[in-house]
């Protein structure tokens, strides 16, 4: 040991990417375990339509959903009331509610494909009698065709 007896270490110059990497992979697991919990509403199969997709609202709009069964569903306000069917006078008080604190929101019915016409008509009837002027109703489009 000649010269001072110490050795110099040289710094290493690469940055060491594999704790960034697990964080990644993490996150991955928590949002495709979270993504379908996101999923609101009551399992329906829309109607099927070729029609223009609607502009993005500021708020959310709301939700009226009616199941295979006939049952209806009102998708506004708490998380823990959005899986609970409502009744009809229910839901004529929750919408006439909603209208009076929030007049400016927008009403969408989203109805099974196989429930039959006049459950549709007797909702959007009770929409009336909230004070609802104009109510939508969702539709599914088309499947993309395959041109030969």
């Amino acid at each position: 040991m000649q010269g001072g007896g110490r050795r110099r270490r040289r710094a290493i110059g690469e940055i060491n990417v594999v704790p960034y990497i697990d964080v990644m992979l993490v996150l991955l697991v928590i949002f495709m375990i979270t993504a379908p919990l996101l999923h609101q509403g009551v399992k329906v199969e829309l109607p099927i339509t070729a029609a223009e997709p609607l502009p993005p609202e500021a708020r959310e709009p709301v939700l009226i959903s009616v199941d295979q069964a006939g049952r209806v569903f009102l998708n506004f306000g708490p998380q823990e009331q959005r899986a609970q069917a409502v009744n009809e006078s229910l839901l004529l008080h929750r919408v006439t509610a909603i209208r009076r604190h929030s007049p400016e929101l927008l009403f969408y019915i989203k109805g099974d494909r196989r429930v039959p016409y006049g459950g549709i008509v007797r909702v959007m009837a009770i929409l009336q009698g909230a004070g609802v002027a104009n109510v939508g109703l969702l539709t599914e489009p088309p499947p993309p065709t395959v041109r030969p």
